[in-house]
């Protein structure tokens, strides 16, 4: 049963969580940043994707040092490589799903 605290709580958090990310673009959107900070600012997407990617492909968990992932490691190399030729996100995606079923699968 939903009570109104926890509606109210689902509110605040949604709040807590959103402004954060929506504040700095008020903020930015009318200012002419320099183009060092735009530069600098160009590789924040990069690394947070390279950051999530070298995450999944190492295995920390099953001893006591690091070791790759290999099912996802065997994913990874294709879908790189497709992403490289096509330079197409959706594509990428779709294709980095079939080689990661297809590996599931097989292995």
């Amino acid at each position: 049963m939903t009570t109104s605290y926890m509606i109210w709580l689902i509110i605040g958090c949604a709040l807590v969580t959103w402004l954060p990310r929506v504040i700095p673009f008020i903020f930015v959107r009318s200012i002419q940043l320099p183009a060092v900070m735009l530069k600098w600012l160009s590789y924040i997407p990069i690394c947070i994707l390279s950051a999530l990617v070298i995450e999944n492909l190492l295995d920390t968990e099953s001893q006591s040092f690091v070791t790759l992932d290999w099912p996802i490691f065997l994913t990874f190399i294709p879908t790189v490589i497709i992403a490289l030729l096509t330079k197409s996100l959706s594509i990428t995606v779709i294709t980095g799903v079939m080689i990661m079923a297809l590996v599931r699968f097989f292995v």
